[in-house]
């Protein structure tokens, strides 16, 4: 499986980035992190779209019926780690090789991206720090891995 993650804003150097990399590193299947930065000065629907332009870009123009998108929304569904690992074992299953995960800016995403995912995913209805969000992810992305390798779950 690999994993592409498309994320609005460019992390700095500080705790997120290393718990971020940390995570990367320990990760058995491939996986990138792409960073996109909107123009500044813009605000509200114009700054969405704009977003939404920068994230359609970095998804690419061809269609792969071998990649699944999976948009971070707050109306997306809350899954357990051990659902979300059932999830992307099914995804395997079904031929998806590729995960891509968008996380968006600050007002969220547009409903054009919202509409191209396979799947909505929420980490709850708090609302948490973008660059923290991304330390979210990658933890269980990787914590998905250890449940599908077999590994002994604390919650079993």
């Amino acid at each position: 499986m690999k994993i592409r993650i498309i994320a609005l804003g460019r992390a700095k150097a500080g705790p997120e980035k290393s718990l971020v990399e940390t995570y990367r590193k320990r990760l058995t299947w491939p996986s990138d992190l792409i960073e996109l930065e909107a123009r500044k000065g813009i605000t509200g629907g114009e700054l969405m779209a704009a977003e939404a332009e920068l994230i359609e870009k970095a998804l690419g123009t061809k269609a792969s019926a071998k990649r699944v998108i999976i948009a971070l929304d707050e109306r997306g569904q809350n899954l357990p780690s051990r659902d979300f690992a059932k999830r992307i074992t099914a995804l395997g299953n079904q031929g998806y090789g590729e995960l891509v995960f968008i996380i968006g800016g600050a007002d969220g995403l547009a409903p054009s991206i919202r509409d191209r995912a396979g799947l909505l995913l929420s980490f709850g209805s708090m609302t948490w720090p973008h660059m923290l969000v991304r330390v979210l992810l990658m933890e269980q992305i990787y914590r998905a891995q250890t449940i599908i390798a077999g590994h002994p779950y604390h919650r079993d």
